[in-house]
């Protein structure tokens, strides 16, 4: 069996990297990996795939820094023009970028069956495009590979039931490779307290709307003084703080990490602060509680059971729910599958 996995970004690559160590293992299948440079991460070297042991594209698009249009348009004829070459059995798609809807509309028009990896996931915030591209690629997909149990229940209400598709709970990827990359990890070369907190913001509907920014910027820094609070910032999202003027004097600003330097900080801080959907559940795999700051989640789970607090862009809600001790401490409960999900994947694959 010949499978063609369409990727975009690096997280995506991270994710895949579990199912592709998974396919190394089984002389059936032949996995060919397509990049389209949707988003250039100056950090996916070739060092990036040595030390992630993520096996390296066969094909390169250079697809990216385009509007969405003209970006999905592009990829669709680079993808098909691939898939008519390799005669794929199945074409794998990851999550919810264009690249993820690029592969799977490919999929669909040429008739080659499509696999969907974090199937049945939702906001039901329509104004986000990775909404549109998730629901758009279920309902093209005969594999939905679902996280979660919430994952199966939207699509029972969405009617897959009556559709020509099999849907499946595998668990989580991303859980698998927490568990691989924890005896990777690698601390950054700072010097950090014993105890601290761990921000990330990146998210347009915070960094675009000055008012969500310096309200969450106001808690940030609120807490800091009281124990450190890292945030790695990416240089976007600096110059829109410098240019607002935003207060950050007590917060300990860092250049964005490597993924191996990310799980060392997961693992060793006390809190998450995030508007990050992957982090959310990797500070999850990590037994750490964390405050979102987004008005939903994709991850109602966490939420349902008291290791999340949605927070937004409130900054009296944020500062209140840091101090107020209100999580739930019992990480034992099995939301994401234990690790078992790239295994699962594949044996589907397989059938």
């Amino acid at each position: 069996m010949k499978v063609l996995t369409v990727l975009g970004a690096r997280p995506q690559f991270i994710k895949a990297g579990t199912v592709s160590r998974e396919i190394a293992g089984h002389p059936d299948i032949e996995e060919v990996i397509v990049h389209t440079g949707q988003h250039y991460d100056v950090n996916m070297s070739d060092i990036f795939f040595d030390e992630m042991k993520i096996p390296r594209p066969d094909y390169f698009l250079g697809i990216g820094g385009k509007g969405h249009g003209a970006m999905t348009g592009q990829m669709i004829e680079k993808i098909e023009e691939i898939a008519l070459k390799e005669r794929p059995d199945r074409i794998m798609v990851y999550g919810d970028t264009n690249s993820t809807l690029a592969g799977a509309i490919v999929a669909s028009k040429l008739h080659i069956r499509l696999a969907h990896v974090e199937a049945g996931l939702r906001s039901f915030n329509m104004m986000m495009p990775e909404e549109v591209n998730r629901i758009l690629t279920d309902r093209v997909s005969q594999l939905l590979f679902c996280p979660t149990d919430t994952a199966i229940r939207n699509l029972e209400d969405e009617g897959y039931g009556h559709f020509d598709c099999k849907v499946i709970k595998t668990g989580d990827v991303m859980q698998d490779g927490a568990l691989f990359y924890k005896d990777l990890a690698l601390r950054p070369d700072w010097e950090l307290e014993e105890h601290f907190v761990l921000a990330t913001i990146h998210r347009a509907e915070n960094t675009d709307d000055p008012e969500r920014l310096k309200r969450i910027f106001a808690a940030l820094d609120e807490i800091a003084k009281e124990t450190q609070l890292l945030l790695p910032l990416h240089p976007r999202t600096k110059k829109r703080l410098e240019a607002l003027e935003i207060e950050t004097e007590n917060i300990t600003i860092k250049e964005p990490v490597g993924y191996l330097n990310m799980v060392w900080l997961i693992d060793h801080c006390d809190m998450v602060l995030t508007d990050s959907g992957g982090l959310q559940k990797e500070a999850f795999f990590f037994k750490k509680p964390c405050i979102t700051l987004r008005d939903e989640t994709e991850w109602v789970e966490l939420v349902a059971n008291g290791f999340n607090v949605l927070a937004g862009a409130d900054d009296k809600k944020i500062v209140a729910t840091y101090k107020s001790n209100r999580f739930n401490n019992d990480f034992n409960i099995d939301l994401y599958g234990q690790g078992h999900a790239s295994k699962n994947i594949v044996l589907e694959l397989l059938k």
